[in-house]
């Protein structure tokens, strides 16, 4: 639905005077990021670019108009003008910017020089009357891409004025080509060229360096002596003393007076009619004239000189100079006011039978038609809606009359899935509820089809605001009545059905579901609900303890990411942290780290408080990595994020985890209590949602030594971890138990549970739940390895933890409390060294720093003394262990863990 005419460079206009002093600055604008050319209206800029682009292929051109302020349609034509200059070469940004599936503007320009960055030629992309743009959003964005752009690639900017680009950067960079009204400005000898090129009467070279004083060498004012002079008996020079010192805000009474009095009436009535086109072709023409010969009177008003031009070489589209269209628009407003609602019907008119209901609508406002809107709306409005043309929509919709609005309920529910699909979701229900109990009042005719329509949509409203009863009830409404060929309708119903048996517990019609909406999703091009469908089906094998299953789903996600261009969409971000998530459990920490990153990455474009969780998954991978220094950073920014939004139940589930974990790894107690006495307490358990809550509420507990409670907690989420099959959140919950028993002394129930927890992991594949316990775990683990309790799998996957254990997870004491040490110096091959020089048990503590990669500070720090004390106790152990250097502190310790059958 893109204007063919805006991704046209101009054609090269008859007679027009060479500009060889500035086409031969231009030549070298390949050595420069932006080639800008400014200048007040008439100054030739389009012109002079249109002769520099003449001879090039390796350009795309984009007339804007008043209507690409809209950051969507500018972001369509300014990926469709670099793919004309390609020969379609970036694919990628092409179906982001016509599926509107990015972010933000900034992030599709990113993709954009990304797909630029493996073009092997120099590229140029001219942007023409960048002043019309005010958008701020857009602004931003063209700076990323001046910032970021690759170096094949070359901006030339037409503007009236400085855009806001921070352009003050590249001049003093030198990477800025500028060219601007004095240089604009025709000299002597282009003047002369230009009257003799158009004058039947050649001019002497005085009378023209005169003439062209006169007017400054504005171009416009050059025209119009031409004009003059041909259409009246008037000498040259005095139109162009009456032209000297005028300047566009005091031209309009002379063209008033020099040009529109002098045509005849027909082409007088044809200029201002044909005004409120943006563009122009015979199809146009004929429905505002009323005449058959468009074509013919548009290169006859060409050839006049009334400043009519060519948009490209075709000759199919034209536009008026930008100064003239003003101009006539103003006029057109004066002399036809009582014509203007019918002009703009037969332009809107023209516009749709040409297939653009987007410049329809526009027409169809300024006449302020609300039936033609309808009509358009009703027609062409799930076209635009599909395409991205939102903020005209918008403007559309909100244009209606609320009386003429209601008694149409297709535009109603338009108008709810505009509200949907912008984020508005606690404004689309009470919208609904009033538009429906109007229409009721009004007895209005609703068909059932379209009631469940209605019903699909309010299923999705009810269930993203958390009332899954309420959805499920809408949902099944809608699939009752909506028909077979309402796919979309069908699709949002069924995905809801899936997500609400999701939330309640019920994972296997959950799963169902799901699989339902993925299939009738991709068969009907519907991909955003495809990707939902299967970001769903992975928590949902995740919750049933099938971690396997999910990451194959999670690589069809990616596949179909990848293939539908969908990079950008938040859901990208989504299933990049079910990625990192499921990386976490199985302790690959630095692809999980990567997955995290990524989704930052997509999220650069959106408001910081959608990073909450991408953040704390940061924090969980610093947490079993023992890295506490990168947790308390990625907490902090977390909290911050916490207190200055209100988050879904579920973000705050996901962001309190490891603030918990944090605090009991680090004892902060005090932390954990004023948390525990102010967090909102879950009413219920039935689904792995509320398990992981109540399981922060039960580890909170555990820190603080209410194990009482805690284990009252664990005991009804384990009964409905068991009765809904939740075998992840039972593999969690078991630990947790674990924990309990084991500070309560309780060490036969422990080990049981921790037994079950190592026969679960065998299905879940977890690692790091187990190795983010630290020693308490470890001290645990050898024992049932002493023990040879363990079958086979168990026992590898307990060697896998211990070893993670010993990497990463870095305990006050590490492995040398003295229980252990009395244990190590009684073990029969125990170097003699060992026995005879014993080390003290503070040099036992330090050893176990050093081993665990502590720095000497850190270790001061932890120890609580001084570091010149440190030094003392290291320089006593190594002397006592006979090794030089810290590493071979930690090799020797290494083999007395291998030794006693600890290390793995």
């Amino acid at each position: 639905m893109l204007i063919p005419s805006k991704l046209r460079r101009p054609a090269r206009l008859h007679n027009t005077v060479p500009r060889q002093r500035l086409l031969d600055r231009l030549s070298s604008a390949a050595n420069y990021r932006l080639a800008l050319i400014t200048s007040p209206a008439g100054y030739g800029k389009t012109t002079l670019i249109a002769q520099w682009a003449a001879a090039r292929q390796d350009l795309g051109w984009f007339s804007l108009d008043e209507s690409d302020n809209e950051p969507e349609i500018f972001a369509n034509y300014l990926v469709a003008a670099i793919q004309q200059a390609t020969d379609g070469h970036c694919l990628r940004s092409e179906a982001l910017a016509q599926k509107h599936q990015y972010a933000s503007l900034a992030t599709l320009f990113a993709q954009l020089s990304v797909d630029l960055a493996d073009w092997d030629k120099p590229l140029f992309l001219v942007i023409d009357d960048y002043h019309l743009i005010t958008n701020s959003v857009i602004h931003d964005a063209m700076r990323g891409l001046l910032r970021q752009q690759p170096d094949n690639l070359k901006l030339v900017l037409l503007s009236r004025n400085l855009p806001s680009l921070g352009i003050a950067n590249l001049r003093v960079r030198d990477q800025l080509l500028e060219i601007g009204s004095q240089q604009l400005a025709f000299t002597h000898e282009e003047a002369k060229l230009f009257f003799d090129c158009r004058l039947d009467m050649s001019i002497e070279s005085q009378d023209s360096n005169r003439l062209c004083d006169e007017v400054a060498g504005w171009a416009t004012a050059l025209q119009l002596i031409v004009l003059s002079t041909r259409q009246s008996d008037t000498p040259a020079s005095k139109t162009a003393r009456r032209l000297s010192g005028i300047n566009a805000g005091h031209l309009s009474d002379y063209l008033v007076d020099e040009v529109l009095d002098r045509v005849d009436g027909a082409t007088r009535r044809f200029l201002l009619r044909c005004s409120l086109l943006r563009s122009m072709n015979d199809v146009l023409i004929d429905r505002l004239t009323g005449e058959e010969n468009g074509q013919q009177r548009l290169e006859q008003t060409e050839h006049q000189g009334l400043f009519i031009q060519r948009m490209d070489d075709s000759g199919e589209w034209f536009r008026f100079h930008p100064l003239f269209a003003g101009f006539l628009r103003q006029r057109c407003q004066w002399e036809l006011a009582a014509e203007l609602p019918e002009i703009h019907r037969s332009a809107a008119a023209g516009w749709l039978e040409l297939g653009y209901p987007g410049e329809a609508i526009h027409h169809a406002m300024a006449a302020d038609d609300v039936e033609m809107m309808c009509r358009i709306l009703l027609d062409s409005g799930w076209t635009l809606f599909n395409h991205g043309e939102l903020a005209l929509l918008d403007r559309c919709l909100k244009h209606l009359p609320y009386d003429v609005l209601i008694l149409r309920p297709r535009l109603v529910l338009l108008k709810g899935w505009l509200a949907q699909s912008q984020h508005r979701c606690a404004e689309v229900a009470s919208l609904l509820a009033h538009d429906k109990a109007e229409m009721a009042r009004r007895k209005l005719d609703v068909s059932p089809w379209l009631a469940a329509e209605f019903n699909a949509l309010l299923a999705q409203v009810a269930i993203n605001t958390g009332k899954p009863d309420e959805a499920e009830a809408l949902a099944a409404e809608a699939l009752r009545f909506l028909p077979q060929c309402n796919y979309f309708g069908r699709i949002v119903a069924t995905s809801v059905t899936g997500e609400v048996a999701h939330c309640k517990g019920q994972l296997t019609i959950a799963l169902t579901m799901m699989q339902q909406t993925d299939r009738m999703a991709r068969q009907h091009g519907v991909y955003h609900y495809a990707l939902w469908a299967l970001l769903q089906q992975s928590e949902i094998l995740i919750a049933q303890g099938y971690l396997q299953a999910a990451f194959e789903i999670q690589d069809k996600a990616f596949e179909l990411v990848g293939e539908q261009h969908l990079e950008q969409l938040p859901m990208h971000e989504f299933l990049l942290r079910l990625r990192a998530q499921l990386l976490w459990s199985w302790s690959r920490l630095d692809e999980a780290e990567q997955a995290a990153l990524a989704g930052l990455k997509v999220l650069a474009g959106a408001e910081p408080q959608q990073q909450l969780q991408c953040l704390a998954m940061l924090a969980k991978i610093a947490l079993a990595r023992g890295d506490f220094d990168n947790a308390r950073s990625h907490l902090h920014r977390c909290e911050n994020l916490m207190s200055g939004a209100q988050y879904h139940s579920d973000w705050v589930t996901n962001a309190d985890k490891p603030r918990v974990l944090f605090w009991q790894l680090t004892g902060d107690t005090d932390a954990a209590a004023r948390w525990l006495g102010q967090t909102v307490k879950p009413d219920n358990v039935d689904n792995h949602f509320l398990q992981g809550q109540w399981r922060n509420i039960a580890r909170a507990q555990i820190l603080l030594g209410q194990f009482d409670e805690a284990e009252v907690v664990l005991d009804e989420l384990n009964d409905n971890a068991r009765q809904l099959r939740l075998v992840s959140d039972l593999n969690r919950n078991l630990l947790l138990n674990n924990l309990i028993y084991w500070h309560a002394g309780r060490k036969n129930d422990a080990q049981k549970v921790l037994m079950e927890a190592l026969s679960l992991a065998n299905r879940t594949g977890f690692i790091s739940h187990f190795v983010i316990e630290g020693e308490t775990m470890a001290v645990q683990l050898r024992q049932l390895l002493q023990l040879g309790v363990l079958p086979e799998l168990e026992q590898q996957r307990t060697r896998r933890i211990l070893r993670d254990i010993n990497a990463h997870h870095r305990h006050k004491f590490a492995h040398f409390d003295e229980d252990f040490v009395q244990q190590l110096l009684h073990h029969p091959q125990v170097p003699e060294l060992i026995r005879i020089s014993p080390l003290t048990q503070r040099e036992w503590q330090v050893l176990g720093l050093i081993y665990s990669g502590y720095s000497n500070n850190q270790i001061a720090g932890e120890l609580e003394v001084a570091a010149t004390t440190i030094k003392t106790h290291i320089r006593n152990l190594y002397q006592k262990l006979g090794v030089g250097q810290r590493q071979d502190a930690v090799q020797q310790v290494k083999k007395m863990l291998t030794m006693i059958g600890y290390a793995v």
